[in-house]
């Protein structure tokens, strides 16, 4: 089982990033997915998350109206679109899959982002 974060780096407040996590090994569209984030000091936190076949998601308030994520099934491959970003945005972005049915929780490497001017 793999799932490989990408798309972090370094951006000015107001920008965007595009980050993307390939999953293989498992059967991605069984699994629902979601995006966390650890800034330093602090606990990890749910960013969003979407169901298995992405008809629903959800956001943590705090990227309301940023954020979006989506995935593509037949890639399987989730992506967190982050626009208008903020410095309290920074932290380390990691992609987590679930299944209540297979009784599984993977989880990515993580990558950093950073958003400073």
């Amino acid at each position: 089982v793999q799932l490989v974060e990408s798309g972090g780096g370094l951006v000015q407040p107001g920008g965007s990033l595009r980050l993307s996590c390939a999953a293989s090994g498992f059967t991605f569209r069984s699994y629902a997915m979601s995006w966390y984030r650890q800034a330093p000091g602090k606990e990890r936190e749910l960013v969003a998350g979407i169901t298995s076949a992405g008809g629903r998601t959800n956001y943590a308030d705090s990227v309301k109206g940023r954020f979006t994520i989506s995935r593509d099934n037949a890639k399987t491959t989730v992506y967190l679109q982050m626009n208008s970003l903020k410095p309290e945005d920074t932290a380390v972005y990691y992609c987590r899959a679930e299944s209540s049915y297979y009784l599984a929780d993977y989880w990515g490497q993580g990558t950093q982002v950073t958003v400073s001017s």
